[in-house]
């Protein structure tokens, strides 16, 4: 059980350990210092594991020393060698990791307590809390990954009375921890909250798409936060009570932002099933008939070269083909003949929160030229050309006009408004809301099909010869 009155230097360590997780949440919020504050909470969190094994001389280092070496090594090589395209499963796959350490941890602190003296109702209560969220969140986040990782389709996964069954589950859940709390504890009873609360983790994720992928990695985190600081509460560790409570509300934050920024609610996210279709609203039929209009690097060059303003607008196809240095190469090509450049950056654009400011900042692209949707839409009207690198829905004018779409009334960016969009792609297959996008069917745009590194490759050598 938790001890009596931590040390001074216990408490000054977990202070340390709580003002860097801060500083380092605080440095996060802008692509200039994420580096730095990814620095700092790391070495916050160094800071907290000393001040832990400290304040516990017990702690056998030939136990638990293997364990911590082995996963430092796993941890450290894989986020080595991760590309861009697959951070946001690693994410996920880290974050139920998280998840599943704190529903382990208060499953060990509930089977000690079971040996002493009575669990306290208040350690008893976050000891539940904590073994309901933790395996809910670690399955979740498993799927979340299968799903980012093409294991399983990304599209929902629905069956009937999937809403009504979910419910019951997660009544049943509440209904045996109440057993639980009234009755004394029991270990077999607490090993069917933990099942049920696995199974619900996975019911809760396999009907959310794809393309709504990044808010549920994002609920998914602050999930793994609550579930971190109620272990804290059961264990009586300060820091990370701290440390899960920061990671619960940012995380909780940065879901209602991207909700907010698909103009969703979290309802709709969860149970709206987007992306189960294919096709529908928002397909050439539905805007009125339309005729695809291809072009080449050979016709696609002096159209650049000649501009005055052109716009980026990356999207998941350029983090799976990884042409940000390329992108980088033409942009200084078109700057080097006076081209003003600019990227926009939707706030959903690829599978996580800030996937694209990260995949630029990899190539060294100026902050500066980074331009958020809300300060780059109104630039489009006077640029020359938008040119497009796998994004889709957030691009899509189908959002704007047609109501029966499953993205209707998401900001999007205005790309359609640019004198010329060229959309880089290596088919007309749909985004992942599985809605087809009438913007490749406008008759100021023009389809560069293929392989994006490879188009942009042979569109900087284009551009030199002009």
């Amino acid at each position: 059980m938790a001890s009596s009155g931590p040390h001074a230097a216990e408490i000054l360590g977990y202070l340390v350990a709580s003002g860097c997780f801060i500083l380092g949440i605080r440095y996060l919020g802008s692509p200039k210092t994420a580096r730095r504050g990814n620095l700092v909470a790391a070495f916050g969190m160094g800071v907290a594991l000393v001040t832990t094994a400290i304040a516990n001389p017990t702690i056998s280092w030939v136990v638990v020393g293997p364990p911590i070496a082995v996963g430092a090594v796993i941890g450290a090589v894989s986020a080595r060698k991760v590309r861009m395209t697959a951070m946001p499963q690693m994410v996920a796959l880290f974050n139920g990791m998280g998840a599943g350490a704190a529903a382990l941890i208060s499953t060990s602190e509930f089977r000690a307590s079971l040996s002493h003296q009575p669990i306290p109702p208040d350690v008893f209560i976050t000891i539940l809390v904590s073994c309901l969220i933790g395996p809910l969140s670690f399955s979740g986040s498993l799927v979340a990954f299968a799903k980012l990782q093409e294991l399983i389709t990304g599209r929902p996964i629905v069956w009937p009375l999937q809403k009504p069954l979910n419910g019951v589950l997660l009544l049943a859940i509440i209904a045996v921890d109440v057993v639980l709390f009234v009755g004394g504890p029991h270990q077999s009873l607490l090993a069917v909250s933990l099942g049920m609360a696995t199974l619900l983790g996975v019911c809760f994720v396999l009907p959310v798409g794809g393309g709504d992928m990044p808010v549920i990695i994002s609920m998914l985190n602050s999930f793994t936060g609550l579930a971190a600081a109620a272990t804290g509460f059961a264990i009586g560790n300060d820091g990370l009570i701290v440390a899960g409570t920061l990671v619960g509300a940012s995380g909780t934050i940065l879901t209602q932002l991207m909700s907010k920024a698909m103009n969703r609610s979290i309802f709709n996210v969860l149970f709206a099933g987007v992306g189960s279709g294919g096709g529908g609203a928002g397909s050439p039929s539905a805007a009125g008939g339309g005729e695809v209009h291809s072009t080449t690097v050979e016709d696609l060059a002096p159209i650049l070269a000649y501009s005055e303003q052109v716009v980026i607008v990356p999207g998941y196809g350029l983090a799976v083909s990884r042409a940000q240095h390329d992108v980088k190469e033409l942009v200084t090509e078109l700057e080097r003949r006076g081209v003003t450049v600019k990227y926009a950056i939707h706030p959903v654009a690829g599978r996580m929160p800030g996937h694209m400011n990260v995949l630029l900042a990899e190539a060294d692209v100026p902050y500066s030229q980074l331009k958020e949707m809300d300060d780059i839409n109104p630039e489009f009207p006077r640029t020359d050309v938008a040119i497009v690198i796998g994004a889709n829905d957030v691009v899509n004018p189908a959002a704007r006009s047609e109501q029966s779409s499953p993205i209707f009334g998401m900001p999007i960016l205005n790309v359609d408004q640019a004198h010329t969009v060229v959309v880089l792609k290596r088919s007309m297959a749909t985004g992942f809301a599985g809605v087809d996008n009438p913007l490749f069917y406008e008759p100021n745009t023009l389809m560069l099909f293929g392989d994006a590194k490879k188009s942009i490759t042979e569109l900087v050598a284009a551009v030199k010869d002009q």
